[in-house]
This record gives structure tokens, C-alpha cells and sequence, in this order.
């Protein structure tokens, strides 16, 4: 048992991974244009802070490193994302991406994180994160809803990228399974998600 879930963790490790550079075409496309055009920024400020907490829950509960590398992974990949934003949105728009980030990537991580270690212990620390990020985990999901409005108003999913949808919804099932099999219930909170990824990737071009 102890194998398969190894097996099973390093087969979400590498989906997550493709999952957290499967938006680099995009971000080339940015750099290229100096735009960030239509793309929405609240898929990565969401993700930043939801990897942000799962590494942390991976550290402190036991027998949870595959968690924890693979999010670290994409701490440092959606920093650069989210910097990217920074530097090419318009500046109207570059101040509201910089608030909500500074607020909940910032803010919301330091305050959650700071509570966690100063005022929780064992178990209780162990609950609060993984119902965090479990929350979390619904609203990183959801976030390309965000990208909706643009969809309808151009009649086109190419502000809404599929393979970010695609990935997203694939490392739901595996990760799904991997806690199943580690009996890690804050982890089960993603099948939630993945039926909004579903409806993301249904959506006709």
C-alpha cells in the first residue's frame, strides 16, 4: 500500500507540475505583446497562496513531503507569474492585482501562518491548514469562472487557456486518489473543484 501511494504521489507531482507551467505559453505571449490583454490574474493570485499554504501543511504533517516539494514548486512558479501581471498590466488594473495580492498572498498567508505556529499545536495546527487549504482549494478551482465574462462578451475561450483547465482538472483526480489511499481527508475537498474544472473544460469554442 505504502508503494502504491508513493507511486501515486510522484504521478500527481509530475501532473502538478505540468499543471503549474502549462500557462507559460500564455505568460510568453505577455511578455511578448508588453500586455497582459484580456488575461485574468485571479487564477494566480489564488494559486500563489493555495500552493503557499499546502507547502506548509506538508511540512507539518507527517509523512506529507510529496505535498509539500510539489507546491513549493509552484510557490516559486506563480510568484513569477503573478510578477509578470505586475509588470505588464495596464496601471489601473496593475493596482488592483497588486492589493489583492498583496492582501491575500501577502496578508492572508503571514496571518494564517502566524496563528498556526504561535497559537495552535499538534493536531489542532494540522486541522485548521488542511481546512484552509481545503477552502482554498475550491476557489483555485473556481478562479478561470473569473475569465467568464470576457468569454461571453468575445464569444472565445482564448482568454480562458485550456491546458490550465485541462491540468487542473486532471491533478484533481489524481490527487484524489493519492488521498484515498493516505487517508488525508482534507485532500478529498478536491472532487468539489474538479467538477468546476469540468464545466470550464465543457464549455464549446
Amino acid at each position: 500500500m505504502e508503494t502504491l501511494t508513493f507511486f501515486i504521489g510522484i504521478i500527481g507531482n509530475i501532473i502538478s507540475v505540468l499543471m503549474f507551467l502549462s500557462p507559460v505559453k500564455t505568460f510568453i505571449r505577455i511578455v511578448k505583446n508588453k500586455s497582459t490583454e484580456e488575461f485574468e490574474s485571479l487564477p494566480y493570485i489564488c494559486t500563489l497562496l493555495n500552493s503557499s499554504l499546502w507547502t506548509y501543511y506538508g511540512i507539518i504533517k507527517p509523512g506529507s513531503y510529496l505535498v509539500s516539494t510539489v507546491n513549493g514548486f509552484g510557490v516559486i512558479v506563480e510568484i513569477i507569474y503573478v510578477s509578470l501581471f505586475l509588470t505588464y498590466a495596464p496601471p489601473k488594473l496593475k493596482k488592483k492585482i497588486g492589493v489583492l495580492a498583496g492582501i491575500l498572498d501577502v496578508g492572508f498567508f503571514v496571518a494564517a501562518i502566524s496563528v498556526a505556529q504561535f497559537v495552535l499545536t499538534g493536531d489542532a495546527r494540522i486541522d485548521v491548514i488542511g481546512f484552509m487549504c481545503s477552502g482554498l482549494n475550491i476557489v483555485m478551482y473556481g478562479s478561470p469562472l473569473a475569465a467568464m465574462k470576457t468569454v461571453v462578451t468575445t464569444q472565445s475561450v482564448e482568454y480562458m487557456p485550456f491546458l490550465l483547465s485541462f491540468f487542473l482538472f486532471l491533478n484533481g483526480g489524481v490527487w484524489t486518489f493519492y488521498a484515498v489511499l493516505q487517508q488525508d481527508w482534507y485532500l478529498l475537498v478536491r472532487p468539489l473543484s474538479l467538477f468546476l474544472s469540468n464545466f470550464i473544460i465543457a464549455i464549446p469554442k
